[in-house]
């Protein structure tokens, strides 16, 4: 009998597109029921979420046919633990993200409300897509659900946020045209789009032209949507310029969805066999270790918070397909496989989901857009900026933090991988000092310098916070940043709830993979 939870992964993404209608119908009524809405909506596909992740853990892989048609001729949702996780990953922050967007909506695009609230829904209902299918060419259908959604948010800011929404359409469009091409040349190889079907039917054509062709197309296209370096030029103006909470979306969930696509198409559609007969995944360490250093090398050159941490993503999207790289190289029980990639992409969303927020505070109260304008906002904003240096410090890698975690075992999978691969604990080592350089400079001046600012014309008081709206998410999302990393540390031979272990189980890598 099929239990009400494995009806779940289609009905987390029905509810949210209907929800986005009943808002775009409810908000013109009242305007104030669209933030409501919303938010509702999220917090119910939330806890369907955990409820996905505790079947998927106890009882297996979840399988749906829409409509009761058997693949591979109708669609499938597969939900394992890989897919799981990154459901609940990316429902958490949208939850958040939508608490916090409120009031700062309110204040920041009043006359846009409506919209704003029915395409953030579009958003989070896309992303949900792309997560939970099986279906290689509905993947594609949700990544630009997802796509046009961003295009619009960012351009709600209007004026030069067009420019930047236009930038990411135009290579957002030729991303999402190389993974079509992709998946056409598999079904013109093939003759199917189930994922499963594909990997059992490739196996004896990982010779053939049009199959590696189609890697590459998946790969740079991919690439794009992720903002991997060199294909990261859409991701600065359209972080900068976007409304925070999108920013927080983009940076945070967005483009880690886009890796989970593409560590999807390498390892359920091609397998691990495919990716060792080509050096692919090694020539992927190098862009991403090349992205490590220049991301960071730029963002120190940004007098622009939110741009900062803009260039600051490029550099952190090279630490996670860094550790996509060596995943097949690494044998550990613990840090080996997908482990240390997976755990950043968690981590990651919380510290620059947290950082883009803060970011989103300072413009809510007085318009501080650059750091030389944020002296004495220690003072100002004590709770904020407290929320601002947890996260800070956990981008830097200071223990016990999430961002401590991630680059120990990174740097043990660099270790373990061995040969010249050890080479990228280096990266690592000048990353983290480049981190410092431009987290420290932000710190200093909101703590230890006074007087000038341009936030003195704003506040005649001592202390001048955020509503608590905004505030209890920024400090959630903060106080995570460590609480998380303490849990990560914690045992870690035994991964909380086993997530990671099962997804290095689920593509034969880790402790399982062949030495």
């Amino acid at each position: 009998m099929i239990s009400v939870v494995e009806h779940f992964p289609v009905l987390v993404i029905v509810i949210s597109m209907l929800s986005a209608f009943t808002i775009l119908l409810a908000g013109y009524l009242n305007k104030k029921s669209c933030a409501f809405i919303s938010i509702v909506t999220i917090l119910v596909q939330f806890v369907m979420s955990i409820f996905i992740l505790n079947h998927v853990l106890t009882k297996g892989t979840i399988y749906y046919w829409l409509g009761g048609w058997r693949p591979p001729w109708g669609i499938e949702y597969v939900v394992d633990a890989l897919n799981a996780y990154i459901l609940v990953v990316l429902l958490f922050l949208s939850l958040v993200c939508v608490t916090y967007s409120k009031r700062s909506i309110e204040h920041e695009l009043p006359h846009k409300i409506v919209s704003f609230y029915t395409l953030f829904q579009l958003l989070v209902t896309g992303l949900c897509g792309v997560a939970m299918t099986g279906d290689i060419f509905n993947m594609y259908v949700f990544v630009e659900i997802f796509s046009l959604a961003a295009y619009a948010l960012i351009a709600s800011r209007g004026k030069i946020a067009l420019k930047a929404s236009f930038t990411y359409l135009v290579l957002g469009s030729i991303g999402a045209c190389f993974f079509l091409l992709g998946i056409g040349f598999l079904y013109s190889v093939t003759g199917t789009l189930n994922m499963h079907d594909l990997s059992l039917i490739l196996p004896p054509l990982y010779e053939n032209k049009v199959v590696q062709a189609a890697f590459v197309f998946f790969l740079v296209g991919l690439s794009i949507k992720m903002a991997l370096f060199p294909l990261h030029t859409w991701l600065p103006d359209a972080h900068s310029f976007a409304p925070s909470e999108i920013s927080a979306m983009l940076s945070g969930i967005i483009i880690e969805v886009s890796t989970y696509a593409l560590i999807r198409v390498s390892f359920s559609v091609y397998t691990v066999a495919f990716i060792k007969l080509l050096p692919i995944f090694d020539f992927l360490c190098w862009v991403a270790a090349f992205g490590i250093i220049i991301g960071s090398v730029l963002a120190i050159a940004q007098y622009n918070l939110k741009r900062m941490l803009a260039y600051s993503s490029v550099s952190q999207m090279g630490y996670i397909m860094l550790a996509v790289g060596l995943s097949v190289s690494t044998h550990s029980a613990i840090w080996g496989g997908l482990t240390p990639a997976l755990m950043h992409i968690l981590n990651h969303a919380l510290m620059k989901g947290c950082l883009f927020l803060v970011a989103g505070a300072f413009i809510y109260k007085a318009e501080l857009w650059n750091i030389s304008d944020f002296r004495g906002l220690g003072r100002k904003m004590p709770y904020t900026c407290a929320a601002f240096t947890l996260a800070a410090i956990s981008m830097i890698g200071v223990p016990p933090s999430v961002g401590f975690v991630s680059k120990v075992y990174i740097i043990l999978a660099c270790l373990d991988a061995g040969g010249w691969k050890i080479t990228f604990v280096a990266v690592m080592l000048l990353s983290t000092l480049l981190n410092l350089v431009y987290f420290w400079r932000v710190i200093e001046t909101m703590y230890m310098k006074r007087g000038e600012g341009k936030e003195e014309e704003h506040s005649s008081s001592s202390k001048n916070e955020i509503p608590l709206s905004m505030l209890i998410p920024v400090l959630t999302l903060a106080s995570l940043c460590i609480i998380v990393g303490i849990l990560w540390l914690a045992n870690p031979a035994d991964i909380p709830l086993g997530m990671l272990d099962k997804v290095n189980e689920l593509f034969g890598l880790g402790r399982w993979a062949i030495p």
